[in-house]
């Protein structure tokens, strides 16, 4: 096999930054190349910090100095929700592949903004929905289409956190960093439901605003082209038990906790004894999503048909529509 490569830089410094370096380090063709901060001291210390699983890992006191910086392929864009759409678009305008953090963007129209230069660039481009490529996940999507738990008809799940030490300006509750329950941890619910009933034709949502103005507690249902329905659950009021359920006419599935990186499944079917199957992910789990981009670039793809384009900027779409229906507007919209 010819040597494949894949050189990595991370535009952002934060904990999910440093999650991605780790994973990176469990993932033989990948290497880290370079990390940017707007902050010179914080990406020296980063690199500093991660010397030894990453030797040579270069830091960029600028965002710009980063995606120029010409050994690097991929961008990986791990800073707050605000900012995705112009990391990303200052990624692809230098040329460089992206994987973006979820959310993909604050709304739609930015994330229509990215897509086209990606088209137009013709640069990969994929959301980090690090959820659809964890062994377990997978493996029940393809149970669910091989109607293992008959026709679909539902999938309910819920993420949420007591977010109540954290202080105003924390990205998870500060409107100026597209913070509310539903952005930040919603859309692990939102995305599943997507992915395993199919494409979504509306969605309706209630939710308690926080005294900054965003989402802290947030119920949504859905309903899918397909006939079925699906139920969500985000918050930052109060820890939820990170579970969910797919729901068939003959049967269900449970992903055990937590679902969003589960490593296993139990399947329910009628007279017969519930059958439990557990697959290990790699490291920390976000070694799935990387392993994910390389086999695009080594096709030559230019988006994943596991988390195509197309459905990111549908899920936006229907984030934008349930943020309206709670009278969520974030600054400059």
């Amino acid at each position: 096999m010819e040597d494949f490569t894949v050189r990595w830089a991370l535009l952002g410094t934060g904990a999910i930054c440093q999650a991605l370096a780790d994973a990176l380090a469990h993932v033989p063709q990948a290497r880290l190349v370079a990390v940017g901060s707007r902050d010179a001291a914080r990406a020296e210390a980063f690199a500093a910090r991660n010397a030894a699983a990453h030797p040579g890992l270069r830091p960029h006191g600028r965002y710009e100095a980063l995606v120029e910086d010409p050994a690097v392929d991929v961008v990986y864009i791990g800073t707050p929700h605000s900012d995705h759409a112009g990391s990303a678009l200052l990624a692809l305008q230098a040329g460089k592949a992206v994987l973006c953090e979820k959310p993909f963007t604050l709304n739609r129209a930015q994330a229509e903004a990215v897509v086209a230069l990606a088209q137009e660039r013709r640069c990969f481009l994929m959301e980090a929905m690090w959820t659809r490529f964890v062994p377990a996940v997978a493996e029940v999507k393809r149970l669910v289409e091989a109607g293992a738990i008959g026709a679909p008809l539902s999938v309910r799940a819920d993420f949420g956190f007591a977010a109540e030490g954290l202080p105003p300006e924390h990205r998870a509750l500060n409107p100026a960093l597209g913070g509310g329950s539903l952005l930040d941890v919603g859309i692990y619910p939102l995305s599943l439901a997507s992915f395993l009933m199919g494409p979504i034709e509306e969605a309706q949502a209630q939710a308690v605003l926080g005294p900054t103005g965003v989402d802290v507690h947030t119920v949504f249902t859905l309903r899918h082209r397909n006939g079925a329905f699906s139920q969500g659950l985000s918050s930052l009021r109060g820890a939820t038990p990170w579970t969910a359920q797919v729901l068939g006419s003959g049967g269900y599935i449970e992903l055990h906790t937590p679902f969003f990186h589960s490593e296993a499944f139990t399947l329910v079917r009628a007279g017969e004894a519930p059958l439990t199957q557990r697959f290990a992910h790699t490291g920390n789990g976000y070694a799935h999503q990387v392993q994910e981009v390389h086999r695009c670039l080594r096709a030559g793809w230019l988006e994943s048909p596991v988390m195509p384009l197309a459905e990111s900027l549908a899920l936006m779409g229907w984030l934008d529509a349930m943020r309206a229906q709670i009278g969520l507007r974030y600054p400059g919209e």
